[in-house]
């Protein structure tokens, strides 16, 4: 049998990172991937995605990835029964995942306060000085000359 789930959305809330009482990490988050259509009333419509990750997969997501970071996960879709706090049967479904990559820009899961994660800010590109003369020594950027136009009557040469 097969059971493959891919998604890319973003995530709804922080991921939270807990121990089993073994030791083993596991992360649960939310994923908010878009339908692509609109409601009635104009809105986005948006499924909320239960997504379980394990170990190092788990603590990587908890440390790259924050809400509203764009993410790719890839896993399986796992359902499993429980009784809520009024003992009605209830039944989950979620994806375990099995890869979580980035699915942004880096400036989109860049870390909060726009440091690059070890307390020191981002220093900002300098400013291109204006135009100017090349020197002696640099290359030619060429001229409109160097590519002859070609006259085509259209026939193909096959």
């Amino acid at each position: 049998m097969l059971n493959v789930v891919a998604i890319m959305g973003r995530l709804a809330r922080d991921p939270e990172l807990r121990q089993t009482t073994t030791g083993k990490s596991v992360a649960s988050f939310t994923i908010a991937c878009d339908r692509g259509r609109r409601d009635a009333n104009g809105q986005n419509v948006a499924d909320w995605i239960p997504v379980t990750a394990w170990d190092r997969t788990a603590e990587f997501v908890c440390k790259y990835f924050q809400k509203g970071s764009l993410i790719a996960v890839d896993g399986r879709l796992q359902s499993r029964s429980y009784q809520d706090k009024n003992g009605n049967n209830r039944t989950a479904i979620e994806i375990v995942a099995n890869n979580v990559n980035f699915a942004g820009p880096k400036s989109a899961n860049a870390a909060p306060m726009g440091d690059a994660g070890y307390g020191a800010p981002v220093a900002e590109p300098a400013a291109r000085p204006a135009m100017q003369q090349p020197s002696a020594a640099s290359y030619s950027a060429g001229s409109n000359d160097d590519f002859a136009l070609i006259e085509d009557e259209g026939d193909l040469p096959f």
